[in-house]
């Protein structure tokens, strides 16, 4: 890996993990399809502030790319953010992230079943199991991080694997379907789409309710839409396109670090022995699946890149 991607990697990754981090303390305010509706409208102003702003930048007409991309949009963005931030209801931001950490492990046997180039090697083969092994151990072990919950709820972990289940899916789409289009175009497309989805859907299930909301709670709404969608998204795009789709994936390692300190200094959550075990094991094991990074990487970088935004809650 280049060394001059490392800072990158690293302020992208406590973009998502502290994204995370301000999602578990949102659900105290905001009910999750109001709170990711909200996030993707600022977030699609941001998007639409950049279209003025660039001289050159159209903003894109293509019918076939707004099918593709809207489609991205539902499946892709809408239904695992809004699964994520729920989940956040029943666990700590730190279990929520390690679980999702395995969406590379799901995606590669996804990819070995629909993409002709993608079989399973021994080596993804041994990744995978590692990845999937630690997120069974946390589920098996019924780990919340949370330290006053008295019996863990299998919502959390139902909602996460919705979300993980949605992003390898359509981690596989995109490579199939989106290849050639502008990423940043696809990615717009998608905001927009989820926006248009979540907040209807969200006035007429829950209504629009505000009064909870404090101060800091507004803080969070938009420090997890412009650092955590809009800003994460243009530096993951910018680290994409200078080094290559490998180092961008890197962040799996950061985020569950983030989250996990960053719930427990901020929010008073729990990092147990047991979740560090389950990290160690999970990111060994996606350690492992770099092969599978390093293989599409050329053909990755012209693509959307599908977890940073299925990951960050």
């Amino acid at each position: 890996m280049n060394i001059q991607a490392l800072p990158y990697i690293i302020v992208l990754g406590f973009f998502y993990g502290s994204t995370l981090v301000v999602s578990r303390f949102s659900v105290g305010q905001y009910d999750p399809t109001t709170y990711i509706g909200l996030r993707m409208v600022i977030a699609s102003f941001a998007h639409l502030f950049v279209y003025w702003l660039i001289s050159g930048r159209r903003f894109p007409r293509d019918i076939e790319l707004w099918k593709r991309a809207s489609l991205m949009g539902v499946f892709g963005t809408a239904i695992p953010m809004t699964s994520v931030v729920a989940s956040l209801q029943f666990q700590s931001s730190g279990v929520t992230s390690l679980l999702l950490t395995t969406v590379p492990a799901l995606t590669v046997i996804l990819a070995h079943f629909a993409l002709p180039d993608e079989s399973l090697s021994i080596r993804k083969s041994i990744g995978v199991t590692l990845a999937l092994g630690g997120a069974i151990m946390l589920t098996v072990n019924g780990e919340d991080g949370l330290p006053d919950m008295v019996q863990t709820v299998p919502t959390g972990y139902i909602l996460v694997g919705v979300a993980i289940i949605f992003s390898s899916v359509m981690t596989i789409y995109a490579r199939k379907y989106l290849k050639g289009y502008d990423s940043f175009d696809v990615a717009s497309i998608r905001i927009f789409t989820a926006g248009l989805v979540i907040m209807p859907f969200s006035l007429i299930t829950v209504g629009f309710d505000m009064s909870a909301v404090t101060g800091q709670g507004y803080l969070a709404l938009f420090y997890a839409a412009i650092i955590g969608t809009f800003m994460g998204l243009m530096l993951s795009f910018y680290t994409i396109k200078r080094f290559g789709a490998t180092p961008a994936t890197m962040t799996s390692y950061i985020i569950p670090i983030v989250a996990g300190i960053g719930g427990v200094i901020v929010l008073g959550e729990e990092f147990t022995t047991t979740m560090l075990i389950g990290m160690v094991v999970i990111i060994s094991g996606i350690a492992l699946l770099q092969e599978y990074g390093k293989q599409s990487e050329t053909e990755e970088t012209e693509e959307v890149v599908v977890k940073p935004q299925a990951q960050t809650g």
